[in-house]
């Protein structure tokens, strides 16, 4: 069995050839990329600008934040649905109740 001091030696050997390896990829990748930018005549700045955002991500939807009209009213009170969403309470409970939807139609 290995001693623990062992163990931490072996570690660190293994920490320092991750080390190496990493840097040796890195090398790799920054020629590589050297290369690639020299094919093709990139500098730095077209590869740092931002691709240009899709004019639909700027833009919300033409209908988003618009009120829409009002299709069915409580005659008694005077609450309104615009049939969009939830089902209010007040009609909820009307059509528990026995009434029809066509009954609330504005």
């Amino acid at each position: 069995m290995e001693s623990i001091s062992e163990l931490k030696a072996q570690r660190d050997a293994l920490d320092k050839r991750i080390l190496e390896a990493q840097q040796a990829g890195r090398e790799a990748a920054i020629a590589h990329i050297r290369e690639l930018m020299e094919t093709h005549e990139l500098t730095l700045a077209d590869i740092s600008a931002r691709p240009k955002a899709r004019a639909s991500a700027k833009m919300p939807a033409a209908t988003s934040g618009q009120k829409v009209a009002p299709k069915y009213r409580d005659a008694k009170t005077g609450d309104t649905w615009s049939g969009r969403g939830l089902k209010p309470k007040w009609l909820s409970a009307q059509l528990a109740a026995g009434k029809k939807l066509n009954d609330f139609a504005i």
